[in-house]
């Protein structure tokens, strides 16, 4: 499934206003429902034991213009009209900036880069920067290595982050929203229900993920319209019935008032009033799948006004009863005629939120995969329409293992506050940075607006944050500690990953053993299709020459394929294969690169073999008929290459124009750039890259192909029956089946993360082949071990 599916819609009509109501209606659902139930707890965290609730209704108003004033800067103004404009072709998220942001400098730490992938339509620059004119802040990026690695940790913190919240966000909903029944039973019978309702909705949740949100998303957008219009209507009840002038506490006057009573214990009570912005970043990262107009509707129109109307309200009924702490909630301010059908709706919404948050959490683990960032997990697509809905068996597990451990073990919302708030600012403030880069690097905006940007929003940011580290002790701790040991995961794989490429690069063998295989060595061709999966991008693997040492025999077509992601959200199909020879024609030897973005879908093994075939032949005519009519690579130049400079690769694209089928060329010597080094200490110092590059795209004439001699058409018509007989004897999957060593004289720290961290992930975690998607009778592994 590719995303052109999800890409489809004419922009005119994306653009509608009717089809920007139904996106807007639509993303309630998947977007909001987070953001939506945050009410259910935000009174309750705030006066759990910091701040007392007293007759002058000072820290009741307080709080109350704590909550507007915030969700007014951070989710309407940050988020809704700068951060949602920083998407990567109509995608967001932390991966998304992170993307724009390696596109417009050189900072990426990802392997096998080419100037053929810049020439991808969804990776060229919206905003081409001046040749004369460089920011500073971009040529300081670009020199400083520790400045790469810096800013991939600041990601990959963010991504943790989000993982994090994927643990705490659905135990806190949906204990929220149970714990309503605190009022209907007696203390010592709520203890005893609370817990094991919430678990047992838990453990539901995550049961029917593998059946995937498309099969209930149409519930979802109709339970968040009707708890926003249920808490919206209880909000003006609560302001009609018991305090007509609630609105006044509105004024920033307030909380000066609030700070200057509570002092110390009014800044340790913002770690609870931050969770009225829980989900707020969801508008960003759920970017790709509506639009920003769609959010933006729904957001001012809807969900705004409701959530105001919904804490003004409890701020209302609070301010007239001033009861025990343990009594603030969300509940007592219901009236007790409705309060069962709120009960019941407030749980439906929190289902909804948590499914939000987990979907999010797939998601972001399956970018961070896609760029060797996490150990290989097998990716579940539950829609075929959909673009993005997938379910990971694993992660699924293990979250509801998590959150079903954190709701038995804190046991009520005041701790799991704390957690879930630390996760939530985190997020923010990596995106805040994040932004602030973009506007300089993508936007080419004054460094002054950024550094605006940044000091406004990062210090409203930073005084929540700082708030919720003073909670360390009372849940706070949790997720610092999932951080730390997914960053120490996600670095070590990120670093061996890095490594193994780095040892392939220095061991690959060169093009003119290859071509000197052959019967007077002993080595035979045998029938069939020889897929060798590598990561480089030009040269022979040193698997493939064990492989051969070990067993003198070879595929008649063998193709080395490096299936490689770019950094760009999704790249279109008429765009995903880079092919060429490797070697003369007569080898029967080819090279072919798969580009996937970081949210593309990966294809199945049975679609993915046909249309690599079809690659094949389509690019087998194609050079036939640029070697023999425009004369711009023939064969002696292809048996001189060596491996330092393949034959071009072309991007071999749909059909086009009545039939005919349409070619992109990508005219370029791949060469291997390795700037006087004797060991490798980044992998920016080992690049390979094509210097000189020119794209060309046209369509075969059928009666030029006609015209040709009949020896060319002998020759091709033999090319192509190799290619189908071989695709008719089978094809295998040659992979490497790697052990990574540390080299003597490492470090400790290394010889840990690479000889123990890294070997016990890999034997764990999903192999290369279910990655791929290969089946186990056609796979072929070749044991290597790597010294790094």
């Amino acid at each position: 499934m590719d995303l052109e599916k999800a890409k489809c819609w004419d922009t005119s009509k994306k653009n509608s206003w009717k089809n920007t109501l139904l996106l807007a209606y639509q993303s309630l659902g998947v977007v909001y429902g987070d953001l939506s139930i945050s009410p259910l707890y935000v009174y309750k965290s705030a006066f759990a034991e910091d701040i007392q609730h007293s007759d002058t209704n000072e820290e009741i108003y307080g709080v109350l213009s704590f909550v507007f004033w915030t969700l007014t800067l951070v989710p309407l103004v940050k988020y809704v009209f700068i951060v949602l404009r920083a998407d990567d072709n109509g995608e967001g998220g932390t991966f998304a900036l992170y993307s724009l942001i390696c596109r417009h400098a050189k900072v990426s730490l990802l392997p096998n880069r080419q100037l053929a992938d810049e020439a991808v339509s969804t990776y060229i620059l919206e905003h081409p920067p001046e040749k004369e004119k460089s920011s500073w802040l971009k040529v300081v990026l670009e020199k400083s290595k520790t400045l790469h690695t810096a800013l991939l940790v600041l990601v990959l913190l963010g991504t943790c982050m989000v993982i994090g919240d994927g643990v705490l966000t659905p135990a806190m909903s949906v204990f929220s929203a149970v714990s309503g029944l605190e009022l209907s039973m007696s203390k010592e019978h709520h203890l005893y229900a609370v817990v094991p309702i919430t678990c047992f909705i838990l453990l539901c949740l995550f049961a029917l993920q593998h059946y995937g949100t498309h099969r209930v998303g149409f519930f979802f957008a109709p339970v968040v319209v009707a708890w926003l219009l249920c808490i919206s209507a209880l909000g003006l009840y609560n302001i009609f019935h018991w305090n007509r002038h609630v609105y006044q506490a509105l004024s920033p006057y307030y909380m000066f008032k609030f700070l200057r009573k509570t002092r110390i214990s009014g800044w340790m009570s913002l770690g609870g009033i931050l969770l009225c912005i829980t989900g707020s970043e969801a508008m960003f990262a759920d970017l790709g799948h509506f639009s920003y107009s769609a959010i933006q509707v729904a957001f001012t129109l809807l969900v705004y006004p409701a959530l105001i109307l919904a804490y003004m309200g409890q701020a209302a009924y609070l301010s007239q009863h001033h009861h025990s702490n343990h009594q603030i909630s969300f509940y007592v301010s219901v009236p007790h005629i409705v309060r069962w059908p709120v009960l019941i709706l407030a749980i439906l919404a929190s289902v909804v939120g948590s499914q939000a948050i987990i979907s999010g959490t797939f998601s972001i683990i399956n970018q961070s995969q896609s760029l060797g960032c996490f150990p290989r997990v097998k990716v579940v697509h539950t829609s075929d329409k959909i673009h993005g809905q997938i379910y990971i068996p694993e992660i699924n597990w293990m979250l509801m293992i998590l959150c079903i451990a954190v709701t038995i073990g804190f046991r009520d919302t005041k701790h799991i506050g704390n957690a879930s708030g630390l996760a939530v600012m985190a997020v923010m403030l990596v995106t805040t940075c994040l932004t602030s880069l973009v506007i300089i690097l993508c936007w080419h905006k004054p460094p002054i607006l950024a550094l605006c940007f940044l000091l406004f929003f990062g210090s409203i940011e930073l005084l929540y944050f700082s708030a919720s580290l003073t909670k360390f002790r009372e849940g706070a701790w949790l997720p610092i500690l999932l951080a730390l040991f997914l960053m120490t995961i996600m670095f070590v794989w990120h670093y061996a990953t890095i490594k193994k490429y780095e040892y392939d690069l220095h061991n690959k063998v060169s093009l003119d053993w290859l071509l000197a295989l052959g019967p007077s060595l002993g080595i035979a061709r045998v029938p069939g299709i020889g897929l060798v999966f590598t990561d480089l991008t030009s040269g022979i693997p040193a698997n493939f020459s064990r492989f051969v040492t070990n067993l003198p025999a070879f595929h008649r077509i063998l193709v080395f394929v490096c299936v490689k992601s770019v950094p760009v959200p999704y790249v279109p199909p008429a765009e995903r294969y880079l092919v060429g020879r490797v070697g003369p024609a007569a080898h029967r030897s080819y090279r072919c690169i798969i580009r996937y973005g970081y949210r593309d879908v990966h294809q199945d093994v049975d679609s993915f073999e046909s249309q690599l075939v079809d690659k094949l032949s389509d690019f087998i005519r194609y050079d036939w008929y640029r070697t023999h009519r425009s004369s711009s690579c023939t064969e002696d130049d292809a048996s001189r290459t060596t491996d330092m400079s393949e034959c071009r690769l072309a991007v071999i694209g749909t059909v086009a124009f009545s039939g005919a089928p349409a070619y992109e060329m990508e005219e370029t010597q791949q060469t291997s750039v390795s700037a006087g080094f004797a060991t490798v200490e980044s992998i920016t110092d080992v690049i390979e890259m094509a210097p000189v590059e020119r794209r060309v795209r046209f369509a075969i004439d059928d009666q030029d192909s006609q015209a040709d001699t009949p020896t060319d058409n002998d020759l091709l018509r033999e090319e192509l029956h190799d290619l189908h007989e071989a695709q008719q004897a089978g094809t295998a999957f040659i992979l490497g089946h790697t052990h990574v060593k540390a080299k003597q004289g490492s470090s400790v720290m290394k010889r840990l993360a690479i000889n123990f961290g890294y070997n016990f992930m890999r034997r764990n975690c999903r192999g290369a082949d279910v990655a791929l998607k290969v089946p186990p009778v056609s796979l072929l592994e070749v044991g290597m071990v790597y010294i790094v």
